[in-house]
């Protein structure tokens, strides 16, 4: 099409210019730019029918979900940390969302969020904001458990790293006695690289429309699955290692609690809000 770049950025301008717009092409623009204009606005409708926008891909309406966080306070949240981090406020209420901030801070171990109550077979959804200027790694923990004595949560974790967002979906494993990632599968000891991510991942940062990214984590059985902003980014089968002798030691990878993570000794910052999780323990389709 020859039409003007600047005809679709006055087309798609704000909705409540709709009205300004549709005057503008039906009496000002040529004959010829009106109706490549009208083709482009069938073809996009077309493509948004098949694909569905984002808020339909991404619902949560339905009884069925529920809310983990009511966007006032951390209820039905616990932190979790060593005696010597209890002092430090990392996790807060800010806006509506969950903020975890650890900048400027650096001496810290591992700081959690953690649900106070368990989950087995779910869908859980989330959105979280990342910032370019914060150097440090989160995580959302699935299946896992908190032991207050050694200082320690065991379980899988679904990796968010805005420092290298590639790494985002990928499942480290906390567990003593693994701790090692599990998707992709490498050899204990070795590290992931870029190579082995989806190359169609998208990340947003905060001031990057539309600036949140919508996770997506699903468990049923031993098989594990996330998607990023619409995009897979790990399917896992852990038969065999998820309900093996180690996990099941530690009462996790098959139901756990969900946990919210600052890695330890990270400068943080990232935002988490709308969590609703679907409960699945009566879907027993796949393992």
């Amino acid at each position: 099409m020859t039409v003007k770049l600047k005809h679709f950025k006055f087309l798609w301008s704000k909705r409540e210019q709709a009205d300004k717009a549709i005057q503008y092409i039906v009496f000002t623009l040529p004959l010829t730019v009106r109706l490549e204009l009208i083709l482009a606005f069938c073809f996009i409708t077309a493509l948004v029918s098949i694909t569905g926008c984002d808020s339909q891909r991404f619902s949560t309406k339905g009884k069925e979900w529920k809310s983990l966080f009511n966007g006032k306070d951390l209820s039905g949240w616990i932190v979790k940390c060593k005696p010597g981090d209890r002092d430090k406020e990392f996790w807060s209420v800010e806006n509506g969302t969950i903020l975890a901030d650890s900048m400027g801070r650096k001496k810290h171990d591992y700081v959690w969020l953690v649900t106070k109550k368990e989950y087995s077979d779910f869908i859980l959804r989330l959105r979280f904001q990342a910032y370019r200027g914060s150097p440090g790694n989160s995580g959302v923990q699935i299946r896992s458990r908190y032991d207050d004595e050694a200082g320690w949560l065991d379980g899988p974790q679904v990796d968010i790293n805005p420092p290298g967002p590639w790494r985002t979906g990928m499942i480290w494993d906390e567990t003593r006695g693994v701790k090692h990632w599990l998707y992709p599968k490498v050899p204990k000891g070795k590290w992931v690289d870029k190579s082995m991510a989806n190359q169609e991942l998208i990340f947003y940062y905060s001031g990057e429309e539309p600036s949140w990214n919508e996770l997506e984590i699903t468990a049923v059985g031993t098989r594990l699955s996330a998607s990023l902003n619409g995009v897979i980014v790990m399917e896992y089968d852990g038969e065999g290692v998820l309900n093996d002798d180690i996990h099941k030691s530690r009462n996790v990878g098959l139901n756990g609690h969900i946990a919210l993570q600052i890695h330890t000794n990270d400068e943080l910052k990232i935002r988490f809000k709308d969590i609703y999780i679907k409960d699945m323990s009566g879907s027993k389709g796949t393992k």
